[in-house]
C-alpha cells in the first residue's frame, strides 16, 4: 500500500497535476492539503474517473484539507473534521478509517512570526492536536497521520540551519509541540529510511529556491507503533516540483505492507 501527502496550495489550478500524478505514482491513499474549496466545489467527478473516493472539508480561498481513497480499497468511514477542545472555524483537520487504518489528515497553522498571537494559536492547535491524537491511539493503534506540519524537525530538514534558527517553521517551541505528538508513539516515517541532510518537500517560488535546493522538510507522514513493523519505504517525489505552475509543495510517501 502507498499513501501519500501532498500540499497542493489549491486544488482548482492543480488538479492536472493531481490527476497526472495520481496515474504515474499509482498511490493507494493520498491526504491533500491547502485544496481552497469549498466542499460544494471539489471535484469528486474528475477524480472518480481517475479511480478515487474522497472525502473533503473545504472552505472558500483558505486552507481545506481531502482523503482520496483508491476504488479497490474499502470505502473511508468514521470521519472526523472538528476535535474536541478546538474551536476552529478553518478547515484543517480531516480522519478517516480506512479498512484496519486510521488516516489524519492534518493542515498545521503556519504561525506567521515567533512571538506573535498566530505563534501562541499554533501551539495551542498542537497542543490540542495532541491529546486529541492520544484519544484517537486507544480506540485506533493502527494509525498514520500525514500532512503539511509548517514544522521542520531539526536541522537535517533546513537548507541553512544558522539563518532558520529561531525562525518560524524551525523554533525551539514548534519542534518541541512536534515532539511531544512524536512521543505519543509516532514515527517520522521518513527518518525510518533515510538519515541524510538536505532532502526537502517544500521550496519558497522566490530567488529560484528549488533550482538551489534551498528547501525545508515540512511535509511529514507519521506512523503509529502498531503499524511501524509494516513499513517498507519512504521518499520524496520531486518531480511535481518541476511542473509549469508548480505548488510549491511536493508529495511525499509512504510504503507499507498490503498486509
Amino acid at each position: 500500500m502507498k499513501i501519500a501527502s501532498w500540499n497542493v496550495n489549491s486544488l482548482k489550478v492543480r488538479l492536472p497535476h493531481v490527476l497526472q500524478w495520481l496515474g504515474q505514482a499509482q498511490p493507494d491513499i493520498v491526504a491533500l492539503q491547502e485544496t481552497k474549496l469549498e466542499d460544494a466545489k471539489f471535484p469528486h467527478a474528475e477524480l472518480a474517473a481517475a479511480g478515487y473516493r474522497a472525502l473533503c472539508s473545504g472552505q472558500k480561498t483558505y486552507n481545506g484539507v481531502a482523503i482520496l481513497v483508491r476504488d479497490s480499497l474499502p470505502a473511508p468511514a468514521d470521519p472526523v473534521t472538528d476535535i474536541p477542545g478546538l474551536d476552529d472555524p478553518q478547515r484543517r483537520i480531516l480522519a478517516a478509517t480506512v479498512g484496519d487504518l486510521r488516516i489524519v489528515d492534518l493542515y498545521v497553522v503556519n504561525g506567521q512570526a515567533v512571538g506573535s498571537e498566530k505563534f501562541a494559536y499554533k501551539l495551542r492547535w498542537l497542543d490540542a492536536v495532541h491529546d486529541w491524537l492520544a484519544t484517537e491511539l486507544a480506540r485506533h493503534p493502527h494509525m498514520v497521520v500525514l500532512g503539511d506540519f509548517n514544522i521542520a524537525p531539526d536541522d537535517r530538514d533546513v537548507h541553512d540551519p544558522d539563518a532558520w534558527r529561531d525562525q518560524i517553521l524551525c523554533s525551539a517551541p514548534e519542534r518541541a509541540a512536534l515532539q511531544k505528538i512524536l512521543d505519543l508513539g509516532f514515527a517520522d516515517s521518513f527518518r525510518l529510511f533515510n538519515g541524510e541532510s538536505g532532502q526537502f518537500s517544500w521550496w519558497d517560488y522566490r530567488q529560484a529556491a528549488f533550482r538551489r535546493n534551498l528547501g525545508l522538510r515540512i511535509d511529514l507522514i507519521l506512523l503509529s507503533q502498531a503499524a511501524r513493523s509494516s513499513a517498507r519505504a519512504a521518499s520524496i517525489d520531486r518531480e511535481p516540483r518541476t511542473w509549469e505552475r508548480a505548488s510549491d509543495h511536493t508529495p511525499v510517501l509512504l510504503e507499507l505492507d498490503d498486509g
